[in-house]
């Protein structure tokens, strides 16, 4: 059930495993290639099984307090592939948003304070990872998908279900 807050934007989005990537950025940033990237990690197993939601154009909603994401109805399992053009490929009809790509962002930085990694949408906040322009983004996401938090941060013994070992702190690959 729609919390009624629906709203259309310019965004691809793939569900990765259980939970959605949103991309964000300018038109001709790399949004759909970065879609397709995704989409073949999870084919090759270098990713949890990844499917198209929507390139171009998304909507978004919440609903339980989770930001919800869906393809628009005229371009479901629609993606641009440059070279190629338009292709048909499998799609989710909708997902839950857990990882905010924003490509071209003016705040990228090789170490981002803790501010620039999260965004809030519909109210609701969401972890964020700034991709400079000119910098290929399937590593920093694939590793934000697959790897936990650092042991640098403070208050990681909560995160340590045995008081011993790594102290590293779950992430949407460990979820």
């Amino acid at each position: 059930m729609s919390d009624g807050t629906e709203t259309s934007v310019h965004a691809s989005a793939v569900k990765v495993g259980a939970r959605a990537v949103l991309i964000r950025g300018p038109s001709g940033s790399g949004k759909s290639r970065l879609a397709f990237d995704l989409i073949l990690s999870g084919r090759s197993g270098q990713l949890p099984p990844a499917i198209l939601v929507g390139d171009d154009r998304v909507y978004l909603d919440t609903a339980g307090g989770e930001v919800l994401v869906r393809p628009a109805p005229r371009l479901a399992g629609l993606i641009e592939i440059r070279g190629l053009g338009i292709r048909r490929c499998d799609f989710a009809e909708q997902a839950v948003v857990d990882l905010v790509i924003d490509l071209a962002a003016a705040d990228a930085a090789r170490l981002p304070s803790p501010e620039a990694l999260e965004t809030r949408i519909l109210g609701i906040v969401l972890p964020r990872i700034p991709i400079g322009s000119g910098f290929p983004p399937l590593p920093v996401v694939v590793a934000a998908l697959t790897t936990t938090r650092s042991s640098l941060e403070p208050s990681f013994s909560e995160h340590c279900s045995k008081g011993i070992g790594n102290h590293m702190r779950p992430t949407i690959a460990t979820d």
